[in-house]
């Protein structure tokens, strides 16, 4: 049962539970003003006990720096907590953004949601961030 947590007029964040991931429907902008929103919202999760994220940004309309600031502290965080986190559904726009900023290779990025849940979470999803294991 997919359970809204941040309805914002620029913004929506909705969440549902598959296979042990927590998916995170970003729908609308992510910049700095609901940039914080999303970062709380994910911390919240956390504090009731979930560790393990899928990021679906399929709906996000803009993204811009803070947006990746945004991804860098949830990440942070989720990995304190000895967790996961994948990205799915990115535009080619937002993936332009990783690209550039050079995040691309420190994520998981899935092409849709479906594929991000197919496997459960494993111990150590981000023992790789914040650098790529050479390759």
């Amino acid at each position: 049962m997919r359970t809204n947590i941040i309805r914002h007029e620029s913004m929506m964040v909705s969440y549902d539970v598959v296979n042990d991931w927590v998916v995170a429907e970003v729908d609308g902008e992510v910049d700095a003003h609901t940039a914080p929103m999303i970062r709380d919202a994910v911390i919240k999760l956390l504090d009731e006990g979930h560790r393990h994220f899928v990021l679906d940004l399929g709906f996000v309309t803009f993204m811009d720096s803070m947006g990746l600031g945004a991804m860098v502290a949830i990440t942070k965080r989720i990995r304190e907590r000895e967790g996961s986190l994948r990205i799915a559904s990115v535009s080619g726009r937002v993936l332009r953004l990783f690209e550039l900023s050079r995040m691309r290779e420190s994520y998981d990025i899935y092409p849709s949601t479906a594929e991000a849940v197919q496997t459960a979470p494993s111990p150590g999803g981000l023992a790789r961030w914040p650098h790529p294991s050479p390759g």
